[in-house]
């Protein structure tokens, strides 16, 4: 493995605070999702998972301390901190596991359950967990403006589907189609529509 302070370009003599800045930029921009049907994909996905390994290394943590974390610390925020962290890394059936083992499910738990949910690509559970978590806290901006972006690219995937689709064609639009059709099958030798 590469050396880790190289890696997450920070110096030998960085502080915890430091690293963990480095590493939340450098896994923001390597992130998977930014590379979707993007050529990149793999050498990111690569790099994401050196950024990880690095961070792993220099933070003290291995695949990982985070459960015995969990069982020493108790309920509270700073499960939650480290449940966003996670899925930051992309770690999310580790995630799922301490999110899962918490019996307080409070708008925040709602909103971390449908992120996972989200980064997994189940959009409808995604959407229906965050939803909850705003209906939980609706002062909460972080869930409302999530859910906006979830909802807003579900409906944009809806609109460029039904335009594909030709979701709003005419009658004389799919008569005149017919007509073609029918004239170009004749021309060939075929009939697609039989006169009586």
């Amino acid at each position: 493995m590469k050396d880790p302070y190289e890696v997450l370009g920070v110096p030998k003599t960085a502080t915890q605070e430091e690293i963990k800045k480095a590493y939340r930029k450098l896994a923001k921009q390597y992130h998977p999702d930014n590379y979707a049907n993007n050529p990149l994909a793999d050498l990111a996905a690569e790099k994401f998972k050196e950024i990880n390994e690095a961070y792993e290394k220099l933070s003290g943590g291995s695949a990982y301390s985070a459960g015995e974390e969990y069982r020493r610390s108790g309920e509270g925020a700073g499960n939650y901190a480290q449940i966003r962290n996670l899925i930051q890394m992309y770690r999310l059936d580790e995630a799922e596991q301490i999110l899962d083992g918490l019996t307080n499910r409070n708008g925040e738990w709602f909103f971390l359950k449908g992120t996972i949910f989200l980064q997994r690509g189940w959009y409808a559970q995604g959407i229906n967990f965050i939803r909850q978590a705003v209906n939980l806290e609706p002062n909460n901006m972080e869930y409302r403006m999530a859910l906006n972006q979830y909802m807003n690219q579900s409906r944009q995937y809806r609109d460029v589907g039904s335009g594909m689709a030709g979701g709003s064609m005419s009658p004389c639009e799919c008569c005149q189609g017919l007509i073609c059709a029918d004239c170009c099958c004749e021309c060939m030798g075929g009939d697609l529509i039989p006169c009586c």
